[in-house]
């Protein structure tokens, strides 16, 4: 019986810099160190590249917003982005957008969205590793990480030896742009967490960010029959110092709510702890039907409602009543001053406690992560020298509406500026 050998490896191989995670940061900053003239491999575990980029904006990626500042973002220390975000701006990578040629448009709030596919975006950022001489190593897992405090490699006074599924690296520096723990099915896992324990960096407890919430299977059943409703509504949660308030549209489902409005606020939301609908801003619903009573009007509450609000809504809403101890079912002329009161004010401030969230499994992000307080936000290097973190790996998250992918551009940006500076 023959004898079968495994594959041989090859021997060390020798890098500027090793950037673990082919996403939108990882892609970004290999291309941006490796056209500044640095020997840059990127290595990802997943067959599949950027597919977040892939899978965002409905297909069409929302890669940025017109207007970024840090108070889009969150985190211990939100201000940490501020640095990176004004030396590369969303202005910054647009130039890059038009110089290959794809097209975009605003659709909403200053997110810019590709006119064709996102995988022209992918595209673009392949395009520009190639152009600064990349290795793309994927898929390929590294399975281990040491570090030597001196370098064999000559541009630095450490090193880092990988070990990898396509053999070994040494590298002079060692980037993590590995992103959370959202969407485990394209292949998100928490493998940037575990580098920063392993080098004592600390990380601040992850959690679902920018995802639906759902509730107590009774508690929701009088509105699961809602699923597939929209409407533009106020959604606050938290008190006068620590609350947040978004105006966006909100998106009825079988088991919670969802839709921009939630997503948003879902970062800012502490289990426990209610949510706050306005589900008619910019109307005073019992001024209207106090005034609809005052005219005579001999509709039933229901039909003047639905004048107000969506019909489904206002159906579901009025079938609430004598749950809530009022009698809604009769002509808006025969209803009292104090149940039309009580019913605007409902509508007006609707309170609701979640259960729960979709978990990582629907989150667009992970909000925290590695500690901005042990990073540089010059250059995004860590406590442990020639070690950097950038992208969503970081304890920054931003809200939606392409706020995390100009994270993950400018944060890249930084650290592959930093590395052409640290190896020249």
């Amino acid at each position: 019986m023959a004898t079968v050998f495994p594959p041989t490896l090859p021997a060390m191989q020798e890098f500027d810099v090793a950037i673990i995670g082919a996403g939108a940061a990882g892609l970004f900053c290999a291309s941006v160190a490796g056209q500044l003239g640095l020997r840059v491999v990127l290595i990802d575990h997943s067959p599949r590249v950027a597919e977040k980029i892939r899978i965002s904006g409905g297909g069409r990626s929302n890669f940025t917003n017109t207007s970024v500042s840090a108070a889009n973002y969150l985190g211990q220390n939100p201000r940490f982005a501020k640095s990176a975000l004004a030396r590369y701006r969303p202005q910054d990578f647009l130039e890059l957008v038009r110089k290959h040629g794809i097209g975009f448009h605003e659709k909403h709030k200053g997110q810019l969205f590709c006119d064709r596919s996102a995988q022209d975006l992918i595209d673009m950022l392949l395009a520009e590793c190639g152009n600064g001489g990349v290795s793309h190593w994927q898929p390929c897992a590294v399975r281990s990480i040491r570090f030597s405090a001196s370098s064999p490699c000559g541009k630095s006074a450490s090193s880092y030896e990988l070990d990898s599924d396509r053999g070994a690296i040494r590298c002079s520096a060692l980037v993590i742009a590995t992103g959370g723990l959202s969407i485990p099915k394209i292949g998100a896992t928490g493998f940037g967490y575990r580098v920063a324990e392993q080098f004592q960096i600390p990380v601040v407890s992850t959690r679902p960010a920018l995802v639906p919430l759902s509730f107590d299977a009774q508690q929701w059943a009088p509105f699961s029959e809602l699923s597939g409703l929209s409407l533009p509504v106020d959604i606050a949660t938290g008190g006068k110092k620590d609350g947040m308030q978004f105006q966006e549209d909100l998106l009825f489902t079988h088991r919670g709510l969802s839709g921009p409005a939630v997503l948003q606020i879902s970062s800012y939301w502490t289990p426990g702890t209610p949510v706050r609908l306005n589900l008619a801003p910019g109307s005073k619903l019992a001024d209207a039907l106090l005034q609809a009573k005052g005219e005579g009007n001999r509709r039933k509450l229901t039909n003047v409602l639905s004048t107000l609000l969506p019909s489904r809504l206002a159906d579901t809403w009025i079938a609430r009543g004598p749950a809530l101890g009022h009698d809604w079912q009769r002509p808006v002329n025969e209803c009292s001053d104090k149940a039309l009161l009580v019913l605007g004010e409902q509508l007006a401030r609707w309170e609701i406690t979640p259960t729960g969230t979709e978990g990582y499994a629907k989150a667009e992000v992970t909000a925290g992560g590695v500690d901005t307080a042990a990073l540089s936000s010059q250059t995004m290097e860590s406590r442990q020298s020639g070690l950097y973190f950038i992208g969503e790996v970081v304890d920054i998250t931003g809200w939606l509406g392409g706020y995390n992918f100009q994270w993950a551009w400018s944060s890249a940006f930084a650290c592959a500026q930093a590395l052409a500076v640290r190896l020249a």
